[in-house]
């Protein structure tokens, strides 16, 4: 904003009022529409996401008060400069802000804006109301000097101010710089200064004026800003490397699924096996599901699904934890319902209680019998000549519900080519209720055409492995071969 008086350049003329009154309006109603929706943002200041957002509101509130005001300056032009008095000329005096109107709340941006000229030969200076108002000074006080100014600003920041003002009047370069100043009341303010030399007819520098503004609100919205971004960008680095890790567990911890899991059968192969879990659509956090089929001592057959309660790597940990338990409680011959009652205790017993759902079967191939118990978990499902059923689910709550739980089990007949599904909850969009498991059912006439176990994974997943899934899920597929 150069000086009207300045000897190397003429006074700007304002525009025409409609145009910027039309710009003016845009900015009031810009800002109300930005006000608007920044008090639909929720305060939660646990979610780094929304305090970064709401940052950003208030940074663009604040620019838009600058705008508004700025263009209030436009639109009311320079003030006139004075009459020539009688006496020897002064000094020409510099361009000043329009006072704030009566009444103009402190805090609001015309207060924050000072002008101020200093007369290097009588070594005076001018300062505006606003000026007094930002630094904190009197107004009955004498301006301070040129030579006195660097007495209000912070001692780290007095070099920068001293620079600024020897390049403005050694080498006639603009002022534009920042530095703060501390207040008598010990109110620290960061003030904005621009500036020019004004030239006498000799072309030296016969005085100096500058617009100041405090710029502290401004500055402290872009650092809340630049924090709370970091911030975010730290939470999102925690949280994907706590989804690697997480992933990595629940691979090294889980069977293959890549083809049918196939046991170590020392006889024939009298279960045709398949499994996969399905991730949640758009990278949310690793659940706790799993799957397992392992082939016991007494050459039965292990075969469970599970979920354990919430996501993220501790909740991966504890289904390990939980399904060492019951790989190492089956290989002990521990039947169905008192291991999930050994489960049970066990999540009881933890430093960090979880809620958590399971079905454990015991094959017995001898026999072709099916020993199961399930704790607040989906029944397994029974396709048999192109149609299906839910097993009749025996007593069982959630594990770590309910200290000392008692849980049933009950056993089922089998035939060769007799197919068994066992899932997760997360595994159909409708939660596990009724129209979910009559999807799972509707499937039967695809199982049947199926050629083996993992074509039945393969139809599952095209029917729910698609985008849109909110939770993870696993399922396993045994079919009855001999």
């Amino acid at each position: 904003m150069p000086s009207p008086v300045s000897a190397d350049r003429s006074a700007a003329q304002p525009p025409g009022r409609d145009p910027v009154e039309a710009l003016i309006t845009q900015a009031r109603r810009l800002k109300g529409d930005v006000d608007a929706v920044r008090r639909d943002v929720r305060h939660d200041d646990t979610d780094p996401e929304e305090r970064w957002q709401r940052a950003l509101y208030d940074l663009a509130l604040h620019q838009l008060d600058d705008l508004d005001a700025h263009l209030a300056q436009l639109r009311d032009g320079p003030e006139p400069p004075p009459t020539a008095p009688a006496e020897p000329a002064e000094p020409a005096a510099a361009l000043t802000v329009r006072p704030a109107p009566v009444g103009t709340p402190r805090g609001s941006l015309l207060s924050r804006v000072g002008t101020a000229e200093w007369d290097l030969l009588t070594d005076g200076a001018t300062w505006s109301e606003e000026l007094y108002r930002i630094l904190g000074r009197d107004p009955a006080l004498p301006a301070l000097t040129l030579d006195e100014l660097p007495s209000l600003v912070v001692e780290e920041d007095r070099p920068k101010l001293t620079a600024m003002v020897t390049d403005c009047l050694i080498d006639g370069r603009p002022i534009d710089g920042e530095f703060r100043v501390r207040r008598p009341d010990g109110a620290v303010r960061t003030v904005h200064m621009m500036g020019e030399p004004v030239l006498g007819p000799d072309g030296g520098t016969v005085s100096m004026w500058a617009v100041l503004r405090d710029v502290s609100a401004l500055r402290h919205s872009q650092r809340t800003v630049h924090e709370t971004r970091d911030s975010l960008q730290r939470h999102q680095q925690r949280e994907q490397t706590e989804h690697r890790v997480a992933t990595e567990l629940q691979e090294a911890v889980l069977p293959p699924w890549r083809g049918s899991l196939r046991p170590p059968h020392r006889g024939p192969r009298t279960l045709d096996l398949a499994a996969h879990r399905l991730p949640a659509d758009g990278g949310a956090p690793i659940g706790g599901d799993w799957y397992d089929a392992l082939e016991l001592a007494d050459g039965e057959t292990l075969l469970s699904v599970g979920d354990l309660t919430g996501h993220g790597v501790a909740v991966a940990s504890g289904m390990a934890t939980l399904l060492g338990a019951v790989r190492g409680m089956a290989m002990a011959g521990t039947q169905p319902g008192r291991l999930l009652a050994l489960l049970n205790q066990l999540l009881d017993a933890t430093v960090h209680p979880a809620l958590g759902s399971a079905v454990c079967c015991r094959y017995r191939a001898a026999t072709r019998t099916l020993v199961w118990g399930q704790a607040g978990h989906p029944a397994p499902l029974l396709y048999r000549d192109g149609t299906g059923c839910a097993l009749d689910a025996p007593e069982g709550v959630l594990l770590g519900a309910t200290p000392g739980a008692v849980y049933g089990q009950a056993e089922v007949s089998l035939v060769p080519g007799d197919l068994l599904l066992l899932h997760t909850e997360g595994l159909v969009p409708e939660d596990g209720g009724p129209a979910a498991v009559d999807r799972l059912l509707g499937l039967a006439p695809r199982f049947g055409e199926a050629r083996d176990a993992r074509d039945c994974v393969r139809a599952l997943v095209e029917e729910f492995g698609g985008a849109g899934r909110v939770d993870d899920a696993c399922v396993l597929v045994a079919r009855v071969t001999a």
